[in-house]
């Protein structure tokens, strides 16, 4: 594969779901993003190097990644959950920003990037169709629940269920399988 293909791939994943805040920050489960990196490109490397000291007693940490023969490196400081570069830190905080800064770098072959520049969700999954496969489910479930097939559509905000968003498919059948039972 190419690394073009690499950003593709990576970059259409819809990773919301494994998101979790802390304070007003957004953060992509470092596990979650290294297994699906990994189910991708099982190859997948990392590398740490070790902190840099600053003078005034903050902390950077570094990590390189290498996927399909690619390597980015990212740096980090050590920070607190206000974003704000912690003055002595302790091994914690350290280990802790090494894990985002790996996550970080990650983003850079594309997966969950969209969530630092603020968006909810990536430009690809904003646009993805249900599958047919997908599409006869729902419209088998709607059968069995004797759904209202023109509200059903509007809160999805789709004309059929054929263009129905695939993003929606998860939080569409678990709806119709609640009234089924």
């Amino acid at each position: 594969m190419t690394n073009k293909s690499v950003w593709a791939t990576l970059s259409a994943i819809n990773c919301n779901d494994h998101v979790a805040l802390k304070g007003k920050l957004s953060y992509l489960s470092w596990s979650w993003a290294w297994q699906t990196l990994n189910e991708h490109y099982p190859e997948s490397t990392f590398e740490y190097f070790d902190p840099t000291f600053f003078d005034n007693g903050t902390v950077e940490v570094s990590v390189a990644v290498t996927v399909e023969g690619k390597t980015i490196k990212m740096w980090l400081p050590v920070m607190g959950n206000r974003n704000e570069a912690l003055v002595s830190p302790d091994s914690r905080a350290i280990s802790d920003s090494r894990i985002r800064c790996l996550v970080k770098c990650i983003g850079l072959f594309g997966l969950g990037l969209y969530i630092y520049s603020g968006q909810e969700l990536p430009e690809a999954a904003k646009t993805e169709v249900l599958t047919p496969a997908q599409a006869e489910d729902i419209k088998d479930l709607l059968e069995q629940a004797n759904g209202d097939v023109a509200k059903f559509l509007g809160f999805f905000k789709a004309s059929s269920v054929d263009e129905m968003l695939a993003i929606h498919y998860p939080k569409a059948v678990a709806a119709l399988k609640a009234k089924i039972k």
